[in-house]
């Protein structure tokens, strides 16, 4: 072979070797997650897409004191059923410069082990591809075990596609136009895969260009004025920052929240960036629209949250009328009584206040000669406060762990102590701790202990030493607060005591 045939054939292996090298890279560059309710939650025509999107948002103004933005809730249904309620959302976006946006989604169609971020290229929707911001997503998945970079939970499966992310991407689109998306898809929500999340994101995320979203529906097929007031407990722990009850009444299902586990990611990532207030901007359901019926709906909401000139109000000031106290220590003292005479529960049937059939967190504290006998409660609203005090009440007498139970001949020594609490606040820096006033809450993993707030000034403790024993009341070494994976959540409480009724 002569010199001029080697060169063309040196040329060709060349190109061959390029083609072949560019082809593998364009494979490579070519993960697409393609549209999967396009046609059925929203139209699949561009131009209708987006005429729709823009009229939803048209008439919803951009609230001007939101000025230092952090994240947004919004709800993932059909648009014809949520898109109004979405709008509410993404209205706040007008005008700001967003360059990344991390979406945090339930998965519906599959059940797995932690959080994926998706490891993909992009996201398309009919209006166009979404780039991934693919650096952000590895590093962010470095950072915790629970965290994952794979498509688990984004593709479809079993010829479904998971909604709840993707529909919130016109939405993006029509307000931002260019922006990186973080898709994230939860397989479980448990409390320590939200923190995982919540904890891993602030410490990303470095300024106010980049925007989290959590999506979420709220109750599901309830007639329309059960779903109203279950949606209001929960969004009442939304704007009172309070994950800690919200996770705890989702754990067991007496709240409904497809996406909590994204709202309290997003809330703990929310704090640690510095916002201080979570403002619910809209609440419908199904039945709100003409398309829905108010036999079964879904409930909607959205909200945004971000660092304001104040703090959400808090509920310490709470109090109840010396009426409303007596009624509460009647029923706990026919309550106790009847469980140490071997009775039945008493049944709070007669008593007609509204306020006292409000959900609240209580505990009913026993003393005989000023000793302790007896103290149990449940931290978070989990049912009225008329039957939460009845029941507290009973277990108090019986079942403290402490203490055998209460017998027959010492109820006439009791002394009876009522402690109604507010919603529970995390916070990042002790010195927020104020003895008298704050009862404390420490959770590691699945420990957590509480000390009301009367403890402290009956013990003559510091802050300090309120710490200690709180971790110690967690079953934790006492110096637990200082570690980065102890939460300490602190409240108020309304108390009184037989002496304050007379």
């Amino acid at each position: 072979m002569d010199t001029r045939s080697l060169r063309r054939w040196a040329i060709a292996g060349g190109i061959l070797i390029l083609l072949l090298v560019s082809g593998a890279f364009l494979l490579a560059e070519d993960k697409v997650r393609e549209p999967a309710v396009a046609g059925a939650f929203y139209p699949s025509d561009p131009t209708e897409l987006r005429s729709m999107v823009e009229r939803f948002l048209k008439n919803v103004p951009k609230k001007p004191d939101i000025q230092h933005l952090i994240g947004l809730v919004s709800p993932h249904a059909g648009y014809i059923y949520s898109g109004h309620v979405a709008a509410h959302a993404y209205a706040q976006l007008k005008g700001r410069t967003i360059e990344r946006v991390v979406v945090i989604s339930p998965s519906h169609v599959k059940a797995f082990r932690g959080v994926a971020i998706y490891d993909g290229d992009a996201y398309r929707t009919p209006l166009g591809r979404i780039p991934v911001d693919k650096s952000f997503a590895k590093a962010l998945a470095k950072l915790d075990s629970r965290l994952h970079y794979s498509d688990e939970g984004h593709q479809p499966v079993g010829g479904r596609g998971e909604h709840a992310l993707e529909v919130q991407l016109p939405f993006l689109q029509v307000v931002l136009g260019d922006f990186k998306l973080v898709p994230i898809v939860m397989g479980e929500q448990s409390y320590e895969t939200c923190r995982a999340l919540g904890v891993a994101l602030a410490k990303m995320i470095k300024d106010e260009r980049t925007l989290i979203v959590a999506s979420s529906d709220l109750s599901h097929y309830h007639p329309y004025d059960d779903a109203v007031e279950l949606d209001r407990k929960f969004l009442d722990a939304l704007v009172h920052w309070d994950y800690y009850s919200m996770w705890k009444n989702l754990a067991v299902r007496r709240w409904e929240a497809c996406g909590g586990g994204p709202i309290i990611s997003l809330m703990i990532a929310a704090e640690r960036l510095g916002a201080n207030r979570i403002e619910l901007l809209k609440y419908a359901n199904s039945g709100d629209v003409p398309a829905g019926t108010r036999s079964q709906v879904v409930g909607y909401a959205a909200a945004a949250l971000y660092r304001g000139e104040s703090g959400n109000p808090e509920d310490e000031n709470f109090s109840l009328t010396k009426e409303q106290c007596r009624k509460l220590m009647e029923l706990a003292k026919r309550s106790v009584y009847a469980a140490v005479h071997g009775k039945g529960p008493v049944q709070p049937g007669d008593i007609r206040d509204s306020e006292l059939w409000t959900e609240r967190g209580a505990f009913v504290t026993l003393r005989k000669r000023h000793y302790l006998r007896g103290c149990i409660g449940y931290t978070s609203p989990v049912k009225p406060l008329c039957e939460t005090v009845v029941e507290v009440a009973r277990l108090a007498a019986l079942r403290d762990p402490r203490f055998p139970p209460v017998s027959e001949k010492e109820f006439d020594d009791l002394e009876f102590e009522i402690s109604v609490l507010s919603h529970f606040r995390h916070i990042l820096n002790p010195d927020e701790i104020q003895v008298g006033k704050h009862g404390l809450l420490v959770k590691r993993g699945p420990r957590e202990g509480i000390l009301l707030p009367q403890v402290p000034v009956e013990q003559g403790w510091d802050r300090l030493t309120f710490l200690k024993n709180a971790c110690l009341k967690a079953g934790l070494p006492p110096d637990a607060w200082k570690d980065e994976d102890t939460d300490i959540f602190v409240f108020t409480a309304f108390v009184f005591g037989e002496n304050d009724l007379k």
